[in-house]
């Protein structure tokens, strides 16, 4: 079997090596009663695109720190009792997609929300203002300050719950059927969104992305997506006096640190080839979780297209 990391052995038993701050639940318990205040109030554009059957539309809500956040809408136009929802995220610096891409699901009588990731490439705002670079990338974002509240993935994760809850508080969405799916940054945002609103009741996470970083340097592996970590301790602590201090302050957002907080199922995909978010990142993730789940496992591939994922996610969903 190929290999990149750990046997496949001591990964299935791997838990990460991220620590976990004292004050964890109650940093993520007070991030939440902020997100209460923000509700689930919404708007819809219509969209440029239609298509048949299904109405097309970009909502918008107000998230916490007051950003205008924005994604792609879609719900089919005959709808008979409440219906299930499912909320998509995206990968890292790109945006919620094509809307060809969702039809599927809204023509199989899914409503749909595709979140556009403060920032980056969709319509969301990013109204964050921290110390420090913003020349290069948002996990580093606000590590300057030295306060894990000005953490650009904070909001973020909260934006992905508050998609969730605000999909339940659809008329004709049944809150109880709603799930979560995503790849790369979208599969650590899968993550995040069901660990924050437990009430999502399935969701498929694709190879996460932004899991025990401190897993990443030690494995050398700061490039690409995580790049822009060996880019800021180069410019800011070339000496690396403060890097336990650093990854003190990105445990807070730690995909593998929130994944206990899952209550409802989980769906995973990894590739064991995978040098961008290592195999080792991901499965301290799914070892974490407590919550009823199952893994597929691709030996031969990496950060990629992981070939029939799109069709077993679709079936998956149909348990919604």
């Amino acid at each position: 079997m190929p290999a990149l990391d750990l046997p496949l052995k001591e990964l299935q038993n791997y838990r990460g090596s991220s620590p976990l701050p004292k004050d964890f639940d109650s940093y993520w318990d007070k991030a939440l009663a902020e997100l209460d205040k923000a509700g689930t109030v919404y708007t819809l554009e219509p969209a440029e695109f239609n298509a048949e059957g299904v109405e097309c539309s970009y909502l918008y809500f107000n998230g916490v720190g007051g950003a205008r956040v924005c994604g792609k809408f879609l719900r089919p136009t005959k709808i008979n009792g409440k219906i299930p929802a499912i909320a998509m995220f995206h990968g890292y610096s790109g945006h919620s997609g094509d809307w060809l891409d969702k039809l599927v699901y809204a023509y199989s009588g899914y409503a749909v929300l595709a979140l556009d990731v403060r920032g980056q490439m969709g319509r969301s705002e990013d109204n964050l203002h921290v110390n420090g670079s913003t020349f290069r990338g948002h996990i580093v974002r606000g590590l300057s300050d030295d306060d894990p509240e000005k953490l650009f993935f904070r909001n973020v994760f909260l934006d992905t719950a508050q998609c969730a809850r605000i999909l339940m508080s659809m008329d004709f969405v049944d809150e109880k059927r709603v799930g979560a799916t995503g790849g790369s940054q979208g599969g650590a945002l899968t993550i995040t969104c069901a660990a924050l609103e437990p009430r999502v009741k399935m969701c498929a996470s694709v190879h996460p992305f932004l899991s025990d970083y401190k897993r990443v340097w030690e494995m050398d592996l700061f490039k690409g997506a995580y790049e822009e970590l060996g880019i800021y301790l180069r410019n800011y602590d070339p000496r690396h006096k403060n890097i336990d201090r650093m990854f003190e302050l990105l445990a807070y957002i730690d995909v593998s640190n929130l994944a206990p907080r899952i209550k409802n199922e989980t769906y995973m995909f990894i590739g064991l080839m995978d040098d961008i978010c290592p195999p080792s990142t991901q499965f301290a993730v799914y070892n974490r979780i407590t919550a009823k789940k199952s893994c597929e496992i691709y030996p031969n591939h990496g950060h990629e297209h992981l070939p029939g994922h799109p069709e077993l996610i679709y079936n998956y969903f149909k348990g919604l």
